[in-house]
Parts: C-alpha cells; structure tokens; sequence
C-alpha cells in the first residue's frame, strides 16, 4: 500500500490551505478495509452476553450483584485504555498497538467462551474491553494518518459500522445459543476479530516500504507542533471536547440501561413495548452516525449542532416526566436525536488536532473522562430511582447534565487545535515527548 498521505500531514483540515482532496481508494484501500473492519469488532462484545444469560446461569451462576459488575465493564474498562492508549500508541506506533488490541480481543472472546466459572468470565469479558476500548482511542487517529482529507466520510462509515456492530450480537446471540450453545454464540465473535486482524498485518508488514515512498506531488508535511500525553489536561478544547463526550455517554449509557424500566413505571408500557422502544432507540444510531460527522466538517460552527442535540434531549425529558403515555415514541427518539454529540465528538477528535499524535492524545483523554462518566450514569441513576421510588429525581439529574453541554458547546464554537493551545507547555518539556 502507498501511503499517499504521511504521519504529520494535516491537509484537508479547516485552515490548512484547502490542498485538493483525494480519492477515498486512492492508494489506502487497504487501510480503509482495515479501519472499516476494525470499527465492527469494538461493540460487538456489549451486547452478546445479556441476550442469553439465563442460558449461561445453567453452567455458571450469574446473580444480580454479578450481572451488574460485568455491565460496568464496558465503560470502566474503555475509560482506563482510553487514559492509557496514547502513551503506548507513541511507543509502540499506531499500526503495532492495534494489532496487540485486537490479539487482546480474540483472545478475550475465545477465553470467555470457554470460561468454567463467574471469576473466569469477569477477567475475560474485561480482557475483551481493553481490547476494544483500545481500539476506540486509535481509530481517530488511523483516520487522520491515512484520510485526513475525507475525515467527515470515513468517521461517518466507522461510526455507522460501530453501530451495526453492537446490534448484530443482540440478533444472533440467543438463536445461536439456543442452537449450538451459548458458549460457540460468545466464541463466534473472535472469528471476526481475527479477520480484522489480517489487514493490519498486512499495513506493518508493508509500511516500510510504503514510507520510502515520497513523490514530488505529496510531499511529506512536518507538523513543528508536538502534543504530549501529560500537558492535554491544561488543554481547553480537549475539556470542552471531554465534556461534551461525558455527557453524551451518560445518557446513552443510562438509557441502554435504564429506558426498559422507565417506560413500563411512568409510560404505562408492556415489557414487549418497552423492548421495541429501546430497539428504536437504538436504530435511530445509524442515521446519526452517517449524516452528523459529514455535516460537522462543513459547518463553521459546530456549537449548532450542539445546541440541536442538548435541544432535542431536553424536550424528550420533559415529555417524560409531563405527558410520558401521551407519545412514549416521540420522547424516545428525541432523546436518542441528543445523542448526535457522540459522533460528533468522534469528528472533532480529529478536526481539532493537526497530527495523528495529536489525535491520538486527544482521542485518550476525551474517551478517558467520557467513559468514566458513562459508568457513573446508571450506577447513579438506579440509586436515586431505589431511593426516591420513582424516576423524577433521576429525569432533573439528566437534565442538569444538559447543561454542562450547552455551556461546552458556547466555548467551543471557534476553532481551535490542541497542539495550539499546549505549544507552550510543551517546548519546556520537549525531553518527555509522549
């Protein structure tokens, strides 16, 4: 594979001299499958086990108090690579460290179906999400380095992919089960891992080559900016990047959690009811994924988009909590329609950033805090609702975290880059370059 586009080059981002676009194939086709391939692998871990528990308590007893330890793996677990994943990314190269995550992943689902006790499943299933989390804080970052020109297009097919990825586990999981056993219906996943995996072989093995590869039409752009891992906390855009992401995770995260209940207690909805409104929620993922990425690189002002969501979030609270039986299906969706700030967060990773090292650094930390807020939401959630018996405190909550949003969303409605912003810092560190 030629790499037309090399490590540093931040063409094709807002301000940096509108050079011409490439071709989406054009000499990365191999990295595009990669990218595309690896996206479908990082949620597919999330929602292949809750479908067929009852069928995994026959042989592995799985009480309240457990099943809810393994459902704060996913945040908690994507949190701490996140914070983590950049120093390595760095040491170790972006194409490398992906490999090892996706070797983690394999492993981990194979570990997992194979697992004779509750001990053995907890330490594989959180194997399986460092894997993955890792992968969520390289893939902005892979992005930049092989398509910094069609960044809105390629973050718009990952996130659209991510999301058929988390859906097809909840389709399949019981009827595999059901037919061959649960533990083939966990296992089958690391297949896929393992087919994401050969592409990015292929990458190390060629980029040698690849990188000798300089032609008087792409000239390799040395960015003088250089981003550490320790200085992006005095960052602004990252925070506000960071709080943007936070929010929108715990609400997600809360919702996925939480919805079935809030409908049946407050909508008068039916179990089945319930079930199909929290398929709606998630269905209405796949045109957020496709359109908010494209439209966020052509905006100026991407604070707009913001205020849409916080918008949308907001009138959907309020309708459950004013007239929740009157349209359960409106107030659904327009909660869901506030969760166009993710894929947008997943643009701005690299809008934001002039390299990939950039990217990567701001990728960790704004995921880092993000996921660690996702896994406070339905830990917090459930308790105010088990301590007030209803869900109103737990709606004003939700609520109140729009806010930080909105304000977030004011701050960061002039451009702005990471590198930028810590050039300062930096330069009197420049012996702990990240």
């Amino acid at each position: 594979m030629t790499e037309l586009i090399r490590d540093g080059d931040s063409r094709g981002q807002p301000g940096s001299g509108g050079t011409r676009t490439l071709p989406l194939w054009a000499g990365r086709s191999f990295a595009l499958i990669a990218v595309v391939l690896l996206a479908l692998n990082l949620r597919t871990a999330v929602a292949a086990l809750s479908p067929i528990v009852r069928l995994i308590d026959h042989d592995i007893p799985l009480d309240s108090a457990g099943l809810g330890l393994i459902g704060m793996l996913p945040p908690v677990a994507f949190a701490a690579s996140a914070l983590l994943a950049p120093m390595f990314a760095k040491r170790l190269g972006l194409e490398r460290f992906v490999v090892i995550a996706v070797c983690a992943a394999v492993l981990g689902h194979l570990f997992r179906a194979l697992s004779g006790s509750f001990a053995a499943l907890f330490a594989s299933t959180l194997l399986v999400f460092i894997g993955m989390g890792i992968g969520n804080v390289l893939l902005p970052p892979l992005v930049k380095r092989y398509f910094p020109d069609r960044i809105g297009v390629v973050t718009s097919l990952y996130a659209t992919v991510m999301a058929v990825g988390m859906a097809a586990p909840a389709l399949v999981a019981f009827p595999l089960a059901d037919e061959l056993g649960w533990r083939l219906s966990l296992g089958v996943w690391s297949g896929l891992a393992l087919l994401s995996l050969l592409p990015w072989i292929g990458i190390m093995l060629r980029s040698r080559a690849s990188r000798a590869v300089v032609t008087d039409e792409e000239p390799v752009i040395i960015e003088p900016s250089v981003v550490f891992a320790r200085h992006v906390w005095h960052s602004r855009t990252a925070w506000l990047i960071a709080v943007i992401f936070g929010v929108v995770s715990f609400h997600v995260y809360t919702m996925f959690a939480w919805l079935p209940e809030m409908l049946i207690d407050t909508a008068a909805q039916t179990p089945l009811a319930a079930g199909a409104l929290l398929a709606l929620y998630s269905a209405i993922g796949f045109p957020l994924a496709i359109v908010v990425p494209m439209l966020a690189v052509r905006l100026n002002n991407v604070s707009l988009l913001i205020y849409a969501g916080c918008t949308t979030l907001v009138l959907g609270y309020l309708g459950l909590i004013l007239m929740p039986a009157a349209a359960p299906w409106l107030w659904v969706a327009l909660i869901r329609l506030g969760s166009l700030m993710f894929p947008l967060c997943l643009v701005l990773i690299n809008l934001r950033s002039r390299t990939p090292h950039g990217s990567a650094v701001l990728s960790g930390f704004v995921q880092g805090i993000g996921y660690t807020l996702a896994a406070i939401g339905p830990l917090l959630v459930g308790l105010l609702h088990g301590l007030l018996g209803g869900w109103l405190g737990s709606y004003l909550v939700l609520l109140s975290t729009v806010l930080a949003a909105i304000v977030a969303g004011i701050l960061l409605r002039k451009p702005a880059y990471i590198e930028d912003e810590l050039a300062g810092s930096t330069r009197a560190s420049s012996a702990a370059l990240w």
